[in-house]
């Protein structure tokens, strides 16, 4: 893994990629759920000059948690790769209702955080796939810490969901780069050497859950 100080050399070489979507560089970042996709979407923002970033949670719903792909294609890849503006409306998993539309115009780099964002059918539109290296169940863990026994029933329920994405779905074996967090920051490998030896992957040994 390269040293937390080359975050700075990871976005330079993500905002030298070329356009995927149009003008636009599409960087995906995807990996378990809990596994801090959001914070190390938001650093690498900054570190892009303010770059937007899109949550896939406000494009899924409690009725669709990986059944978003035809509203995304429609609301925001299809938009911008015509070069025009995305409109989507975010949904509000309080209210379990979709809210206000947003607008996003066609930027340099936009960043796809969420599980999912390395999904066949979004990786031809990707610059760039970035996936977070951590274990599922750890991954798991931190997200059920995070969210609380309230949630709990939920949390079931995504699991489950995850695991048959997943199954079906992988998406770490084509990530462009790996990444994990440390006690000081990030460390991440880019190339070829970043996924060698898939068959023992985190994503690669996902299985459904038995009966």
């Amino acid at each position: 893994m390269e040293p937390q100080q080359s975050l700075e050399s990871l976005a330079r070489e993500l905002a030298a990629a070329a356009p995927s979507l149009g003008p636009v560089r599409v960087i995906g970042i995807d990996g378990h759920a809990g596994s801090g996709k959001s914070t190390f979407a938001g650093r690498l923002a900054e570190l892009l000059g303010a770059a937007p970033v899109l949550h896939l949670d406000d494009v899924a719903s409690h009725a669709e948690l990986f059944g978003w792909e035809e509203r995304l294609r429609a609301q925001v890849l299809e938009p911008l790769a015509a070069g025009r503006p995305a409109r989507w409306a975010p949904y509000d998993w309080v209210e379990r209702r979709f809210g206000p539309e947003r607008v996003l115009e066609p930027v340099p780099v936009l960043l796809v955080e969420g599980v999912g964002a390395g999904r066949r059918a979004l990786r031809p539109r990707l610059a760039r796939l970035l996936w977070m290296e951590m274990p599922r169940e750890e991954s798991w863990q931190r997200g059920r810490n995070r969210d609380g026994r309230e949630l709990s029933d939920f949390w079931d329920g995504w699991e489950r969901a995850e695991r048959a994405h997943f199954s079906n779905d992988p998406s770490r074996p084509f990530a462009d780069t790996l990444v994990r967090q440390s006690g000081t920051g990030y460390e991440w490998t880019s190339g070829t050497r970043a996924t060698a030896g898939n068959a023992t992957s985190v994503t690669g040994r996902d299985d459904l859950p038995r009966a």
